[in-house]
Formats: C-alpha cells, structure tokens, sequence
C-alpha cells in the first residue's frame, strides 16, 4: 500500500512539475493576451500595429473570410490599461449593391502628424488597390478614405521606414504578373509619390510583402517567398531608391508573412514560421548583422495557423508583436528584447 501510495504521489509531482514548466513564461516575455475575446466577426488576418502619443493602436482585416464583401478593416486602441471594444472604421462599400473586400491594414505613426492607416480594397490581391487614411487623435477618429495613385498600393503589409529627411520608404509588392516586390516612397506622408521598378522578375525570383531593416546607410529587405523553400533577401546603399538582386537567407519558410524590426541596440528582430509547410511554429530570431540569426523564442507551436505577425519597439524599449491566431483572434505579445535567450540556428535548424 505504501508502495502505490508513493508511486502515485511521485506521479502526481512529476505532472505538477511538467505543468508549471509548460505555464511558466519564456525568458523576455512580459506579456501575452488577445487583444479581444468576441467580436462582431469570425475570421480575422493581417494585424498590424503603431504606438502613438496615446498609446498603442492595432488594425487587422476581420469579416466572414478573406476575400469575402463584409470584410473591413477593424481598430482597437490600448489606454495604458485594456484595449477596446474592435470598430470597424472603414470597408469596401462603393453603393449600395456594390461592396468589396477589405484587405492588409498597415499603420504608421508619423512624428508630429498624424496616424496613417494604408489598407487595399478590391476582389483579389491580383486586382486590389491602395486606400489611404489619417487620423489626428491616434485613432479614435478618421478621415475620409482615399485612393492613392494608379500604381501605388502603399505599404503591402509590413511598416514603413522613415528615412532621414523625412521621406517614408513604403515596402510593397504585386501579384499580378507572378510575385514581384517593389518600393514606394513618399516625402510627404502621402501626398505625392515615386516607387522603384520591380525587384524581382516574378518567374524565376518570386517575392512579396518585404520587411526592411536599418543598418547604418545600408538598407535590408527580407521578403516572403512563393518558392516556400528560404526567405529572401536584397540589400540598398542608395536609400532604397536601388536594390541587390534578390539571394537567400539560411532560414526554412513556408510562403507565409513575416515582420521584424531594428531595435534600439542596433541589432534586428525578426517574427515568422520557422518551417517549409504550414504556419506553424511562429518563431522570433535576432540577428547582429542580418545575415546570420539566432533562435529566440517559439510563439506558438501548436497545431493551427499562427501567422502574418506585426512587430514594433516602443519607446520604452519593449518589442510587441501581434499576430494571427487560428483565424479567430489577434494575439499580442510583448517581449524585452534584452532578456531574450540566444542560440545559434545551425544549417537552418531550430535548436532543440
């Protein structure tokens, strides 16, 4: 008896233990949460995230499904304490019988103006066009939407950068003649605009949806690749009027979004599914130099679909991600970059 007794007692330990070890937070994490647990619609995609004077705002596609009319871009904003009630605060509704689908918000808070929100409308990515909207009290209210120019999309789905003097280097992509990224540049917060010829030739490179990090004068693009194989690469020294031709990066990708951004401290963080099929593990690597990366963190590793992350530093210091989390909910995590555990990635390899 007193054998079972300390078997069973032993047993139960180990399952205690095993559970706190799953609960317990990973080294950098301050915090996970959804950013809402109901909402007026059941699918939702491609969230993004800005940090005004205000504090946080986040925007994300949300309706029936991708590709269907009722889907609108939705906000919620973050007082310091919780975030609101999702709105939606603009659609594709062109009359009353004619309404199309909403897609790939991109926020961007403009230093002493106003926040930008860049989303496309239009029946497929094939077809869609850039939409444009600004807000001067960090969200709460918008302006009229409008159209930008006859090809300019704006930001496809990733932040913009704000170059010195001003100008805002939009990364952007097409998907009307195969998978091909270009760049977009503003010196006016939307006004007026230029973009570079396509970066890739659609065929034999197939890339969208670039990220571009800082490295001193030198400018780094990493991009989604239609190959599924490894992401992409392309480097500027012009401001990112030219680029490289397109190489690969040593890391598995499986055609999903991926985000980063250049942190503080010179070093760049980077959010996507370490994996050559389907979306998930979400992972975060950080790299010194870009070129070579090191495993951080498993967001998720669950089976489902945890994509499209959204990645920014705040002014404190601290990195919030947001992203897909099976379709249903935005998640948001926030990270001190300093805490982070490194480890190298060898031959592509997440460690163990």
């Amino acid at each position: 008896m007193f054998r079972v007794a300390l078997t069973a007692l032993c047993a139960a330990a180990f399952v205690a233990d095993l559970a706190s070890a799953q609960d317990a937070p990973s080294a950098g994490v301050l915090k996970t949460e959804f950013l809402y647990e109901k909402a007026p619609f059941p699918e939702c995609h491609a969230s993004t995230i800005a940090e005004t004077k205000a504090g946080l705002v986040a925007a994300w596609f949300g309706g029936t499904g991708e590709r269907n009319p009722d889907v609108g871009i939705w906000v919620s904003r973050h007082d310091g304490k919780a975030w609101s009630v999702p709105v939606e605060v603009v659609n594709g509704v062109e009359s009353p019988r004619k309404r199309y689908p909403c897609w790939n918000p991109v926020l961007f808070q403009m230093p002493d103006g106003p926040l930008l929100l860049f989303y496309k409308v239009g029946p497929s990515p094939s077809t869609w066009w850039g939409m444009l909207t600004r807000s001067d009290d960090a969200g709460q209210t918008w302006s009229p939407p409008e159209r930008l120019p006859e090809g300019i999309a704006g930001p496809i789905k990733n932040k913009p950068i704000l170059l010195a003097g001003g100008k805002l280097l939009c990364p952007s992509s097409t998907e009307d003649d195969g998978w091909r990224i270009h760049m977009e540049l503003t010196p006016d917060a939307g006004q007026t605009w230029t973009r570079t010829p396509a970066l890739c030739d659609g065929r034999s490179q197939q890339a969208i949806q670039p990220t571009v990090f800082v490295h001193g004068e030198k400018l780094q693009a990493l991009c989604r690749n239609r190959d599924r194989s490894k992401i992409w690469e392309t480097w500027s020294e012009d401001g990112g009027q030219t680029w490289s031709k397109l190489a690969l990066v040593d890391l598995p990708h499986p055609g999903s979004g991926i985000d980063g951004v250049t942190l503080a401290d010179g070093r760049h963080l980077l959010v996507y599914n370490h994996t050559k099929f389907g979306r998930s593990p979400l992972n975060v690597a950080v790299s010194d130099d870009g070129k070579t990366w090191q495993a951080a963190l498993v967001l998720e590793d669950n089976r489902g679909e945890y994509s499209y992350p959204a990645v920014i530093q705040t002014a404190d210091g601290q990195v919030h991600i947001t992203y897909t989390w099976k379709r249903q909910k935005v998640k948001h995590v926030v990270l001190d970059p300093a805490k982070l555990t490194l480890k190298p990635i060898v031959d592509g390899k997440w460690p163990d």
